[in-house]
């Protein structure tokens, strides 16, 4: 069984936090996430609250966190942790019973990095934590998609456009409304007929200019300021 611990000179093991408000689930959570090369579990929590606590404390990588707990649930847990500057290297994987449009909408609009149901192969939970530990978002494109007719109307309508918006180039925007319509890198640089490490550069510009964390983030955004076909684009 592996220790959690990466080799001797290899990379930093992706420090984890796991927080359920039942026990079992919680306890078996953490042990098969500890007993995976390359990951620790630094630490557990039942609520919200606790969960807030543990990642000023202890400051993980990535905080895989329930929906359902009493005090603070996980959604208000999440947009209070990616609120805080301090932790703007924690990510937050919501691991969820429920799979309701609602509540992948709302977990993400609070800065959750993804969402996983906790039905799915143990193996998916490990590959996320890895990709959202690389700044990655959770979400594969495929998902992405599907998120984009399930809760795009959620999100309500285009909000007037922000002035960091203006900051992008008309490339950037083009950029910016195609990973919101759910293309992967390699896809974007073959519609875009330029390399990867180019769309890599818009997009981390974009990052940048616009304050977002991840792709999950830009979806959101695209949706929330009409850049996204079906909308009407900001002037």
């Amino acid at each position: 069984m592996a220790d959690g611990h990466p080799e001797a000179g290899g990379p930093a093991a992706v420090r984890v936090v796991v927080v359920d408000d039942q026990p079992l689930l919680r306890d078996a959570f953490a042990a098969m996430l500890d007993a995976e090369p390359g990951i620790t579990v630094v630490g557990t929590g039942d609520d919200g609250a606790g969960a807030l606590l543990l990642a000023r404390r202890l400051r993980p990588d990535v905080l895989v966190m329930d929906i359902r707990m009493p005090r603070v649930d996980g959604i208000e847990a999440t947009r209070l942790i990616t609120a805080l500057p301090e932790l703007a290297t924690t990510r937050v994987l919501i691991l969820s019973t429920f799979g309701l449009d609602e509540y992948v909408a709302a977990a993400l609009h609070a800065g959750a990095s993804g969402f996983l149901l906790k039905d799915g192969p143990s193996e998916d939970l490990v590959r996320a934590i890895r990709s959202v530990a690389a700044g990655e978002a959770v979400l594969s494109p495929q998902v992405t998609r599907r998120l984009i007719d399930s809760f795009g109307h959620l999100l309500g309508r285009a909000r007037p456009a922000p002035p960091a918006l203006s900051r992008l180039t008309p490339r950037e925007r083009q950029v910016l409304g195609l990973v919101a319509a759910g293309l992967t890198n390699a896809e974007l640089a073959r519609e875009l007929r330029v390399g990867e490490r180019t769309v890599k550069t818009h997009i981390g510009a974009i990052f940048a200019k616009l304050g977002l964390r991840d792709r999950v983030q830009a979806v959101i955004f695209a949706y929330e300021h009409g850049l996204v076909a079906g909308r009407t684009p900001p002037r």
